[in-house]
């Protein structure tokens, strides 16, 4: 194969994001399918003479634009290519379910799946279904802007490779910051305290537990004052969280050895020997989730953290009712004045352990994925390698310039060279999260550090959390390593799916029935028993292989 010569694109390029669903669900089918077996691949250049279409399935935001042709990303590509997507659009609310229906109808394949968001076994699944083909051979002939990114970060190909050197997928790669000081560190356990109530109760931040305790009940005992001197309308809530996603973890970093749990997906944490432990039996978690307990007992943690979803953790916030609250950006709770970052806090030691995989930044190797289904691979290749352009990245990650509406997430400005460049707007009272759905269109990407200053701008929110990361924690991070990201064979990743379904679920249920019910002698010994009866050996065992095998 010759490597292509396509052109690339310093405006256009997109994602999908889409509106319609599935053939089999009552939904209407995607379009007229593809007439792109003809196109020759091989130098390539945009846009092409004639208008080619092809098929892809994404997600969008529910809530949000549901014909992903109608958004000015999806516009401004279909008139730099000449290439139309005919798409095939779920709602994020209802991805799960099917697109799992469409994977197994091939009926309902379209070229593409731009927004996957595939697990490993997922990848596994299909690939040994025959749904989804390998990509590396297309990528190092005919997608010269993911090949760049590979050759100056080989570790992100070595991330997206089977055991047999295969890919899968197409990944999509945020950089903000590296190793101890990347944004991923600190996941959505961020915690963050009201400033305003601690200077009008002339209080200082806490450092310890026993200090951010009294802290808590100073709140509580002065609610009535709070809600006088700020027009709080509802009860005051000294600390509220989602327990088991926005959840206290880091608070409990600094009891016994000073792991804590803050992986709740797979509660492990690999050990300065390189050893992979499981978090959620420690002395260390024991002791920290008798301490929450206590405070719940106290009436200092919301009642609700348990059972509430999303819209109503955040309704509470914006009702500016927390003290203390949880999440990736308090933005998106209540707002950036009321709230600084707690730093950690020391019980038996002071630390913070760092999220798993968060060394190399934000990376999902399941993002998008080529069918069977698809006729010519080498230029639906092509056309999605668009999106590595690193001037149109941001713009899919984050949202673009020249909307028809009352705001955007660019401005178009240019560089210290004079070269264009994507200027981030200030987002003023709105959501960061919100907007950026309202614009964005995901799907494969790159994003590099070398690129800010250069392409892009870095968002603001992205900017101060990434200052804070290094105020408050950096320094307490005193682990060497974190797990890594690591793609599994097919049985390894079976095993491990089949020990999770009752493991994960049932550490979690019980980190609830702990802060909740508190934990005796006869709990814990149970409890740790039962963990050991679910297969935690077998699940370290295959965790420790793979540790192993990514450090020789």
């Amino acid at each position: 194969m010759k490597k292509t010569t396509t052109k690339l694109l310093s405006t256009a390029l997109a994602f999908s994001l889409t509106a319609g669903a599935l053939v089999g669900c009552g939904q209407k089918a995607a379009g007229a399918g593809s007439n792109s077996a003809s196109v020759s691949a091989d130098k390539l250049s945009f846009p092409l003479q004639e208008k080619v279409t092809i098929t892809g399935t994404i997600s969008y935001p529910s809530g949000t634009e549901s014909e992903p042709n109608n958004r000015t990303i999806f516009k401004r590509l279909e008139e730099e290519t000449n290439v139309h997507v005919d798409w095939t659009a779920i709602s994020s609310d209802q991805w799960g379910d099917k697109i799992q229906l469409n994977m197994a109808n091939k009926n309902a394949l379209t070229d593409f799946v731009f927004n996957a968001g595939f697990s490993n076994s997922d990848l596994i699944r299909y690939a040994d279904q025959g749904v989804i083909i390998p990509v590396e051979e297309y990528i190092d002939n005919y997608m010269p802007n993911l090949k760049a990114v590979f050759d100056k970060h080989p570790e992100y190909r070595a991330m997206c490779e089977d055991s047999n050197g295969h890919i899968w997928a197409l990944p999509w790669i945020e950089q903000l910051g590296s190793e101890k000081t990347a944004i991923q560190t600190v996941g959505n356990n961020f915690t963050y305290i009201n400033k305003k109530w601690l200077d009008f109760l002339n209080l200082s931040a806490p450092t310890t537990v026993d200090e951010f305790e009294k802290v808590l009940i100073a709140f509580k005992e002065h609610a009535s004052e709070l809600q006088a001197e700020f027009g709080i309308d509802g009860d005051i809530i000294p600390m509220s969280c989602i327990m088991n996603d926005n959840d206290p973890s880091l608070l409990i970093n600094g009891f016994g050895e000073g792991y804590g749990d803050n992986d709740v997906g797979q509660h492990i944490a690999v050990t300065d020997d390189k050893k992979v432990i499981c978090t959620a039996i420690t002395e260390g978690f024991r002791k920290g989730f008798e301490w929450l307990h206590k405070l719940y007992e106290e009436g200092l943690i919301d009642p609700e953290c348990f059972t509430q979803d999303w819209s109503t953790y955040v309704a509470k916030g914006k009702s500016h009712r927390y003290g203390v609250c949880f999440t990736w950006d308090v933005a998106n709770i209540d707002n950036l004045e009321d709230y600084v970052p707690l730093a950690a806090l020391e019980a038996d030691t002071r630390n913070v352990t760092p999220m798993n995989a968060s060394f190399t930044s934000g990376f999902d190797r399941g993002r998008c994925v080529v069918t069977a289904k698809c006729d010519n691979p080498a230029f639906v290749c092509a056309w999605l390698d668009l999106m590595y352009d690193p001037f149109q990245s941001p713009q899919n990650n984050w949202g673009t310039y020249g909307e028809d509406d009352e705001f955007d997430i660019f401005e178009l400005s240019t560089n210290a060279n004079g070269d264009k460049m994507l200027k981030h707007a200030a987002l003023g009272e709105a959501s960061p999260v919100e907007v950026r759905e309202a614009e964005c269109v995901g799907g494969p990407l790159a994003i590099l550090d070398e690129y800010y200053g250069v392409y892009v701008t870095c968002p603001d929110d992205a900017q101060y959390r990434l200052d804070w990361i290094k105020e408050y924690y950096t320094n307490d991070m005193k682990c060497k390593y974190v797990y890594p990201n690591v793609f599994m064979t097919a049985e390894d990743t079976e095993k491990l799916t089949t020990i999770q379904q009752d493991l994960i679920s049932y550490i979690n249920s019980s980190r609830s029935n702990f802060v909740m019910n508190g934990l005796t002698d006869a709990d814990w010994n149970s409890y740790v028993k039962q963990v050991d009866a679910y297969g935690l050996e077998d699940y370290l065992s295959i965790y420790q292989k793979y540790l192993d095998e990514f450090y020789k």
